[in-house]
């Protein structure tokens, strides 16, 4: 008797309902979870709309710490809101693509590349310098010199998946940042009227030394209308420093992996793929970023696109407060605040020192 696996068709294969119920029942799996974290945006989306000098995405990581506090997500939520925290977040950072033109650091002029460089440069190094003599894992320094070297939650959404840090290091990373930044909307232009800077240097000022755009706003405008409008094309010229930071990561954390892997035993040699170095969404930042430039995104497009890619981001922040265990940022203590606010000061004089050296003001 033959084998009954066997017909003149050839082997009987499995059935393929249980395999392709598999995604099926890992959406319906991250829906709760999804759900959640969307309901909460959308509270911490009209509180931000209430108090802009907050915004969205902070209200958003506040609120779900509150709600993980309050009542913690149970099981069943826990992969919907991992979803949302990762990939949403890396979504997030592929749509803030679409408001930036690569023409725009051309426009702001050549000459204020110099203050975001070197403003850059010293913020990582004294985030690295100033972050291990506190104490602060390396994750968590890095998150927090990003967010203050570049563009506050955006920069850290954009370094998260890079790097993997843990959702506790994010809600730390996203809350000391920011705590200064409402510190700068209501200093800088105080400081900048008892300096003396004009229009464009103030604004050229907030546009390196501020991090998330509501702050920049909100900082600038109180200065005047021309330093509101140089400070916005800075911040977002400034948001393109995301790229070559999180490559750099990216190349920092494949050596180390592959260092690891060396520690624990001989491994067959294999050629490094510099495209494995990419991540997709930053490869998606790229693209929309080049579309933009070609002018193929409407201008109509860019207000609704704009507010997506912020309520993407308040989703994905949200998730991680919801994840956000108090009792680890408990046990964190006061040295990342520390670091946070040695950095701002950091980058805040440096910003003014490299004005004042190069004589733009």
């Amino acid at each position: 008797m033959k084998d009954a696996s066997l017909s003149r068709s050839g082997p009987i294969r499995p059935p393929l309902p249980a395999t392709a119920a598999r995604p099926r029942s890992a959406l319906a799996a991250r829906l709760p979870g999804l759900g959640l974290a969307v309901a909460v945006a959308v509270v911490a989306t009209a509180l931000g709309r209430l108090v802009p000098v907050v915004g969205g995405p902070v209200s958003g990581i506040v609120l779900g710490v509150l709600v993980a506090v309050a009542v913690r997500p149970g099981v069943r939520l826990r992969p919907g809101i991992a979803c949302a925290g990762r990939g949403v977040l890396q979504a997030a950072v592929v749509v803030l693509g679409a408001q930036l033109s690569l023409g725009q650091v051309v426009r702001v002029g050549i000459g204020s590349l110099p203050v975001m460089l070197v403003t850059l440069a010293v913020c990582l190094a004294a985030a690295y310098w100033i972050g291990r003599r506190l104490g602060v894992v390396r994750d968590l320094r890095t998150l927090i010199g990003v967010g203050t070297g570049i563009c506050g939650a955006s920069a850290i959404a954009a370094v998260t998946p890079v790097i993997g840090a843990a959702e506790a290091e994010v809600a730390y990373a996203v809350s000391t940042i920011f705590v200064f930044n409402i510190a700068a909307v209501l200093t800088f232009p105080a400081l900048g009227h008892l300096l003396g800077l004009g229009q464009h240097a103030f604004g050229l000022f907030a546009g390196t030394a501020v991090n998330d755009m509501s702050s920049v706003v909100a900082a600038a405008t109180t200065y005047g209308g021309p330093a509101a409008d140089y400070a916005v094309v800075v911040k977002l010229a400034r948001t393109l420093l995301i790229v070559p930071v999180c490559l750099g990561l990216a190349a920092l954390a494949r050596r180390r992996a592959r260092t690891a892997d060396d520690a624990a035993g001989p491994a067959s040699p294999g050629a490094v793929r510099v495209g494995r170095l990419v991540p997709w969404f930053l490869v998606g930042f790229l693209v929309l970023a080049a579309v933009n430039t070609a002018g193929l995104v409407p201008s109509a497009a860019h207000g609704p696109l704009g507010t997506l890619a912020v309520f993407l981001i308040t989703v994905a922040l949200s998730a991680i407060g919801l994840s956000t265990e108090p009792a680890r940022l408990r046990r964190t203590g006061p040295a990342p605040l520390l670091l946070g606010g040695s950095l701002w000061l950091v980058v805040s004089a440096t910003s003014l020192a490299v004005q004042f050296l190069a004589r733009y003001v």
